[in-house]
């Protein structure tokens, strides 16, 4: 793996020194990323009788990088983000978490308690629970949390679970019913849900389709305070959610099951390939 630059992160801890204050944990706890990428995928192949879905992709994540993935439909997102959580096995190819983490040969249990968390694009909450009561759950399910569901929650897990509703935008919500949410508040919802068991490297496929206006900006504001507490990749066809989140970094183009391009919004808005294969002119 390439030695991937990055001011916030202890090469010889391989840990970020930085401290999120409400989280107040490091971002790569116990996860040795000491060449600075999260997750390294090289020469990744999927075939399905025949087809390559994935065909020889090869990309990494920085420590606290907020990735974007673009594409045409059937470029291989979904495929490789079941490849990185253990739904898929590739034909070829490997996938690395950290130094060490071998996601090929991990189940998906296994990989979610490594500290890698999904979201897909239809959102799966508890509808019948309060906000509060999911997002209560959430916190219980994680690995070294070992309470009776909905036992008394010490004040260190009622301020995590109020520090989440916060930045997730339902603070005054936690009382309603999870299914009487709109359906962008049920995307923030299910992030909280994820934020709380506190994932190392956050999947999210199409955050914001099916959102108003007004909910896609405030999920644009959401993620970019994520931005360096957590490594996040994001799967969108919203380009102009796309160019909000992206900033500068880097923003990947699939195509065929392989990078077709690579670079800032800017840069590959300008790239001839991807003007023809995806965006048009």
């Amino acid at each position: 793996m390439k030695k991937v630059d990055d001011p916030g992160l202890d090469f010889e801890t391989g840990s970020r020194t930085q401290r999120d204050p409400s989280y107040g944990r490091l971002k790569t706890e116990g996860l040795d990323t000491t060449h600075g990428a999260i997750l390294y995928l090289e020469d990744i192949t999927v075939s399905f009788d025949g087809f390559k879905a994935l065909n020889k992709l090869t990309l990494d994540i920085s420590v606290g990088e907020l990735r974007c993935i673009i594409g045409p439909n059937g470029a291989g997102k979904t495929t490789m983000m079941d490849v990185i959580t253990g739904k898929t096995r590739p034909t070829f190819g490997s996938a690395f978490f950290g130094q060490t983490i071998d996601l090929t040969r991990l189940t998906e249990y296994e990989i979610a308690h490594a500290g890698i968390g999904r979201k897909f694009q239809r959102p799966t909450v508890f509808e019948q629970h309060t906000v509060f009561e999911n997002l209560e759950l959430a916190m219980q399910m994680k690995k070294d949390v070992r309470t009776t569901l909905f036992a008394r929650l010490t004040s260190e897990q009622v301020g995590r679970i109020e520090d989440i509703l916060k930045l997730i935008r339902l603070n005054g919500e936690e009382r309603r019913l999870a299914g009487l949410l709109s359906h962008g508040q049920k995307q923030w919802l299910e992030i909280g849900m994820l934020l709380m068991q506190e994932p190392l490297l956050l999947l999210l496929d199409e955050p914001v389709a099916g959102m108003s206006d007004a909910e896609t900006a405030r999920t644009a504001e959401l993620l970019n305070e994520l931005r360096g507490r957590h490594s996040i990749m994001v799967v969108e066809h919203d380009m102009a959610f796309v160019s909000e989140i992206a900033r500068d970094g880097k923003v990947t183009v699939l195509h065929e099951g392989s990078v077709l391009a690579q670079g800032t919004m800017q840069q590959v808005q300008a790239d001839e390939r991807v003007i023809e294969v995806y965006l048009g002119r």
